[in-house]
């Protein structure tokens, strides 16, 4: 890819785009399903051990050529000791940025327990997801809890449970029908400086966020709802003991983490894992969010929603090439497949994809676009929906929506 192309967007971004009016779908599921074959809904526990057992060789190989990094001098031969400074930092970045996607692969991995697909038996996903999630810092009950709500309702502006965007109202935008472009850039304008600076808010930190407080999740839950507290009404009555139960080894994991960096000290704890860690979140923020939030999906309301309009209001991305499908598990090259069959392994969703395509035909999301490029364009264009309305789109910091519905409002 020319170097330019990474600042534009993809064709079918394009095509999208340049429809201008959308008309919901109305696909059965039932054809759907057909045409997936049987024996892609098998999950072998066999299977997902083996994937799991690579990827963790994967990171214990990455951690140490990471190791090997603190042995590295160049405080003799050819290479001054600035220039030496420089190959030093370039080659910690390498490091944090490929054990940071291993790290997003181990979350990749849980998130599949969280679905039952590793395995046919539930409490064999009960173990393998609270292992995986534990040791990047995920309450993995507590998750698994609102990431399955979010699957019942996705891109249902009133039960949907992440990303869910501000409306006009929230905003205090005054009424479409007579604002004008002044009126937009007197609430929403903001520096370039200001939109990056929240930007690597959202990136870095928007995940722990979401958990510790529902930043992003449904308003319609009280100020200070957590993933931590087994009170809070994310969860059922039921579910409470499971999130006590995650608590637990969030604690225990940030109590090894703690005495880790005791016995060998603060420096190797950030090099080895919160360094990593952090760019784990980074592109785990990345692909959730670009899966749904983008200027040519829609948002429905009650009355248009149906869950097949919700599995199609996803995008299939190849992030990353080769790596964002060997050590994010298909992620995002797959997911509408995986709305559409969430208990699928993900071994098999790229076949689940090519079989359902042809009767998804032009409802079927695919973009192209390079993966920057596409989160800076989705950041700065989706903002607000409107108020009313039964399918939405996400509208620009001038008010104005590339697409609209051909459903009118009541």
């Amino acid at each position: 890819m020319p170097w330019y192309q990474i600042f534009q967007d993809g064709p079918e971004y394009e095509a999208r785009r340049k429809q201008r009016t959308f008309v919901p779908p109305n696909i059965s599921l039932k054809a759907v399903h057909s045409a997936v074959p049987p024996h892609l809904f098998e999950r072998s526990t066999a299977k997902s051990l083996f994937y799991i057992i690579r990827h963790a060789v994967v990171t214990y190989g990455i951690y140490c050529c990471g190791i090997k990094l603190d042995s590295i001098s160049f405080e003799q031969g050819l290479v001054p000791s600035f220039a030496g400074t420089i190959i030093r930092l370039f080659l910690w970045l390498f490091y944090w940025g490929w054990q940071g996607m291993s790290f997003a692969g181990i979350w990749a991995l849980g998130h599949e327990a969280g679905h039952d697909a590793l395995s046919p038996y539930p409490i064999v996903n009960a173990i393998l997801g609270m292992i995986l999630h534990t040791f990047v810092l995920t309450p993995y009950f507590a998750w698994r809890a609102t990431h399955r709500a979010h699957h019942k309702a996705t891109n249902n502006l009133e039960r949907d449970e992440t990303y869910i965007p501000p409306t006009r109202k929230d905003l205090k935008l005054p009424d479409g029908r007579v604002a004008v472009r002044m009126d937009y850039a007197h609430v929403l304008e903001e520096t370039p400086a200001y939109t990056l600076f929240k930007l690597f808010v959202r990136q870095f930190l928007g995940f722990q966020l979401y958990l510790i407080h529902n930043r992003k999740g449904n308003p319609r839950y009280p100020p200070l709802t957590s993933h931590y507290l087994p009170s809070s009404k994310l969860f059922k009555s039921d579910q409470r003991n499971l999130i006590i139960q995650s608590n637990i080894a969030i604690g225990t994991m940030v109590a090894f983490l703690f005495l880790l960096g005791y016995t060998r000290g603060s420096a190797f704890l950030w090099k080895h894992y919160f360094a990593p860690w952090f760019v784990s979140l980074d592109r785990m923020v990345l692909f959730t969010y670009l899966q749904h939030s983008d200027p040519t999906i829609p948002y429905y309301r009650k009355n248009q929603w149906t869950f097949a309009r919700g599995a199609l209001a996803t995008v299939d991305r190849p992030l990353f090439g080769w790596a964002g499908r060997f050590f994010l598990h298909n992620i995002n090259s797959d997911h509408l497949a995986h709305h559409f069959f969430s208990s699928v392994p993900f071994y098999n969703l790229p076949q689940v994809t090519g079989a359902i395509k042809p009767v998804l035909g032009n409802y079927y999301n695919y973009d192209s676009t390079p993966a920057l490029y596409a989160l800076w364009r989705s950041f700065t264009n989706c903002i607000f929906v409107d108020d009313e309305g039964e399918v939405v789109f996400f509208r620009n910091r001038c008010g104005e929506a590339l697409i609209e519905s051909s459903v009118q409002s009541d």
